[in-house]
């Protein structure tokens, strides 16, 4: 049930097509005093290697209705949705807002959670609202993008009320217009292959060529695809901490300007100067062949296997830097465990 393919047993699961499904799930465990543990598309999740004692509630709630005119467009999507489909619909209808988020594996109950991003792109630039079951009210509500509190990979779904609401759908506003192209990766793409005027669907096809040769496209057939995509988040840190990068580390030191004038820099490029080239392994889990940033199952990996080289990682690029990585994605079934309270420490 994950990209990663690691994970222990659900104790019991439940999957919901509806969200009064939702609602009977969350009645059901308040009764037994089950816990309740959500699952999307697996992308993003590393599952502990016992057994979940809860109720884990795989979200299959189906749907996408596209609406408007002159140009606007508004669409619901179910939360059990697969991405990236939704995706290549809007393209294929001219619409903008969606292009670079193509090829990002899971569902679309999981992009706002997480404020998915790519090449310049987010979520949360397109999200009008989302609708998900509060456990606390126990009611379904509708939330407006500004109450989703979304941040740099994140949103009050991920962090300040983690737990509290169950993702059901999504409503995304979009326009006919031209594709974003910012991100220098992007640009680089579509000008090795002369195009001079990129439409919606040169930069959908760009943007999952690019993915294809990270190992970040959903593939049985590449053994690199078998990890949660990007395992650390890029850092955004103070400019006086970017021009120290450039006194301890011979060349320029790759950087993304911020608005509020902190520079973003590539975990990528921080993991392979700390000594992780790409395929390193340590036994059955190791760094994908084609980026540093996913941690794979190499076969037979456990989920401790996953922690330890992750903390490894995190620790050496700390020592080298002065820089905390933060992981992406979300931890299930590790209540106080010393590894994952260390990759979730920041500073």
């Amino acid at each position: 049930m994950t990209t990663l393919g690691i994970g222990g047993a659900a104790r019991w699961f439940f999957r919901a097509r509806t969200a009064e499904d939702v609602a009977r799930a969350h009645r059901w465990c308040e009764a037994r005093r089950v816990p309740l543990v959500v699952l999307g598309g697996g992308s993003n999740v590393v599952v502990a290697d016992r057994s979940i004692e809860g109720l884990v509630l795989h979200i299959a709630i189906g749907g996408v209705d596209f609406s408007g005119r002159d140009g606007e467009a508004r669409v619901q999507a179910g939360a059990g949705e697969a991405w990236d489909p939704i995706v290549e619909m809007a393209v294929l209808r001219g619409l903008a807002g969606l292009e670079c988020l193509s090829g990002i594996p899971g569902s679309a109950g999981g992009t706002p959670i997480q404020n998915v991003g790519a090449y310049g792109q987010e979520v949360s630039q397109s999200i009008a609202g989302v609708t998900a079951f509060d456990r606390a009210s126990g009611e379904v509500v509708a939330l407006a993008a500004g109450e989703c509190g979304f941040g740099y990979r994140t949103s009050r779904f991920k962090h300040t009320d983690a737990g509290r609401f169950v993702v059901c759908g999504v409503t995304l506003q979009l326009r006919a217009g031209p594709p974003a192209i910012a991100y220098p990766e992007l640009i680089d793409e579509l000008q090795r292959g002369a195009i001079e005027a990129p439409g919606l669907i040169d930069v959908r096809e760009a943007v999952l060529s690019v993915r294809r040769r990270k190992g970040m496209v959903l593939d049985r057939a590449d053994p690199d695809t078998r990890s949660v995509g990007s395992f650390f988040m890029n850092p955004v840190v103070t400019a006086g901490v970017y021009e120290g990068l450039a006194a301890v580390s011979p060349g320029p030191v790759p950087g993304f300007p911020q608005p509020d004038g902190a520079v973003k820099v590539p975990a990528a490029w921080l993991i392979e100067r700390a000594g992780f080239a790409r395929g390193y392994q340590c036994g059955a889990v190791g760094l994908s062949s084609k980026h540093p940033l996913a941690l794979v199952n190499r076969g037979g990996a456990t989920a401790r296997d996953v922690l330890q080289l992750a903390a490894r990682i995190k620790r050496q690029v700390a020592d080298r830097f002065g820089i905390w990585l933060v992981p992406e994605p979300v931890f299930v079934g590790f209540d106080g465990d010393a590894d994952v309270r260390y990759l979730l420490e920041k500073r």
